[in-house]
């Protein structure tokens, strides 16, 4: 079996998610797609007639997020028409999805050159959402409800640190830590390697670093705010009175009237606008195109778990692709653990009794924000860039995703 190596991780600067208040809130999806396929085109000389495939996640494929983004993207971005593209969704995790589904391809020997990403405009998908017909709640769809209910996600958070008995001075302490270690990275340059700018069709800079942390927060300023989702879990959803709640309590009766809210807008991943791209080799196409590969992915894995809590499947997810790598915990020296909530990287931490100076270094989404079809994406690059900079020999990347979800993938630095 051949080899699948990645020569190339760029990314978008994360934009605030919302409409008149985000700096890449006024562009069409596309042309974020665009611009991360654009940046690896030129800064690998890549000759757009021999890439295979261009293999893309995008969650909420609707509207301008619809129509094959992966396609629409490369002939957006000036890429030649043999270049071809398909669009997919695993929810949070399809950034990874998507670099692992290209590495298998190049591993089989199937194609030699494939594009990896993801894009998510948070802002417009907010902005076009319907409130009545929420995703996984169908009320069309009452079997599938009955046999596996999935309730609003921050609801589904709050219940896992219930039952787990995570506290919220454990949740905030996380959200503290994301938000020191972002700004220590964005002060000394540690994402200078992969962020790439975004301009206007005129030719105007749109954004050029992330402008959703806020360095400035504190311990007090967290505690101070306002749980959230206590708030939805009353809530109906349909006209038979189900709520959120509900539907968690049917399969965990052990939380009715014991539940602890712990998550707020600072503890829980921040909507962003945002998009990423890996390019993906054979040895033999890096060799002929004199390409120097920088990482060997070393094993992908998916796992899914209970889809009522929707959000405990990294863990058994990391078990799983450590064991197809035949590593151990102690041979992972950088691990991103998306932090789509607090409480799931804190669970992951405690469940795998990990050295929490070797997890999200840089911060994660808590304050640098989670454009979904992108995030995996973006933690592969993240991921990369910090075993170059540190010297680290493997990185492990993992999400949850809704359904119940988490896809892995494990990383080596070349030359490590």
């Amino acid at each position: 079996m051949s080899e699948a190596y990645i020569i190339d991780a760029v990314r978008t600067p994360r934009g605030i998610g919302k409409v008149g208040k985000g700096s890449l809130a006024h562009l069409h999806p596309q042309h974020l797609g665009a611009t991360v396929l654009g940046a690896i085109r030129e800064r690998n000389d890549l000759d757009t007639s021999t890439v295979d495939d261009i293999i893309w996640g995008t969650s909420s494929q609707r509207g301008a997020q619809g129509a094959d983004m992966g396609r629409m993207a490369a002939l957006d971005a000036g890429y030649d028409v043999k270049a071809s593209g398909v669009t997919l969704d695993r929810f949070c995790g399809s950034g990874i999805t998507s670099v692992s589904l290209a590495s298998a391809q190049v591993m089989s020997g199937m194609e030699d050159c494939v594009i990896a990403g993801g894009c998510e405009m948070m802002s417009y998908t907010a902005a076009t959402a319907d409130p009545n017909n929420p995703p996984m709640m169908d009320a069309g769809n009452l079997h599938l409800r009955e046999m596996h209910p999935q309730s609003q996600q921050g609801c589904c958070a709050d219940a896992i640190a219930t039952l787990e008995g995570i506290d919220r001075q454990a949740v905030d302490e996380l959200a503290l830590t994301s938000q020191a270690r972002a700004k220590r990275a964005m002060d000394e340059g540690r994402f200078g390697r992969s962020v790439i700018a975004v301009h206007n069709r005129d030719g105007s800079l749109a954004l050029d670093t992330d402008e959703f942390p806020r360095p400035g927060t504190t311990m007090e300023g967290l505690s101070n705010l306002k749980t959230v989702f206590n708030m939805f879990w009353d809530v109906p959803v349909d006209d038979g009175g189900t709520t959120y709640g509900n539907m968690i309590e049917t399969k965990y009766p052990q939380l009715k009237g014991e539940m602890n809210h712990v998550h707020h807008a600072g503890n829980s991943s921040g909507v962003v606008d945002g998009a990423a791209a890996l390019l993906v080799t054979s040895r033999d196409y890096a060799d002929r195109n004199g390409l120097k590969p920088r990482a060997r992915i070393v094993a992908t894995a998916n796992m899914g778990d209970c889809p009522t809590l929707m959000l405990n499947a990294p863990v058994p997810a990391a078990k799983k692709v450590l064991e197809k790598a035949g590593l151990s915990r102690d041979d992972i020296d950088v691990w991103e653990i998306n932090e789509a909530f607090s409480v799931v990287a804190e669970k992951f931490i405690r469940d795998l009794d990990l050295d929490r100076e070797k997890v999200n270094i840089n911060g994660g989404a808590m304050a640098l924000g989670h454009p979904i079809g992108a995030t995996g994406s973006i933690l592969i690059g993240t991921a990369l860039d910090e075993l170059e900079r540190s010297g680290g020999r493997y990185g492990l990347v993992t999400m949850c995703a809704a359904g119940g979800m988490a896809p892995g993938i494990i990383i080596e630095r070349m030359d490590a």
